[in-house]
């Protein structure tokens, strides 16, 4: 993984991702999924806290691709990566919901899995196992 940097700002600054949003058919039912399986919720969707994050400088990746082969078979044209502490821990839960996972993968500076929500949309599980180079 390349080393992350850029200029040094000294005003404001854009600090980390702040959701995904996307439009589904059942909203509640999608919600009702994300806090069942993943235990994710909050008052306005699933939710993670920054301050329960405590890997080594964590950080979060807005990627582009030229096509979305990578993205398949998740359906339109985004996935949502979400951090995870203990990958295969996090796996075996999954599995004893009877959630499909679709692969998996160690690239040393992480371990990643992969799964669809109830809609279709691909989502990438990844634990980070080295700060950015």
């Amino acid at each position: 993984m390349a080393k992350v940097s850029g200029p040094k700002k000294t005003g404001p600054k854009i600090t980390g991702l702040g959701g995904v949003f996307y439009a589904v058919s059942d909203p509640a039912a999608t919600r009702a999924w994300y806090r069942d399986v993943l235990g994710l919720d909050g008052e306005y969707g699933p939710q993670m806290l920054w301050s329960e994050e405590t890997g080594d400088q964590p950080y979060s990746l807005i990627s582009h691709f030229a096509d979305d082969s990578y993205i398949k078979p998740g359906r339109g044209g985004f996935m949502i990566n979400l951090r995870v502490d203990d990958l295969d821990g996090f796996v075996a839960l999954l599995k004893g919901k009877g959630v499909e996972i679709l692969d998996s993968a160690d690239e040393g500076y992480g371990k990643f899995a992969w799964l669809l929500d109830p809609d279709g949309i691909k989502i990438e599980l990844w634990q980070q196992c080295a700060p950015p180079e």
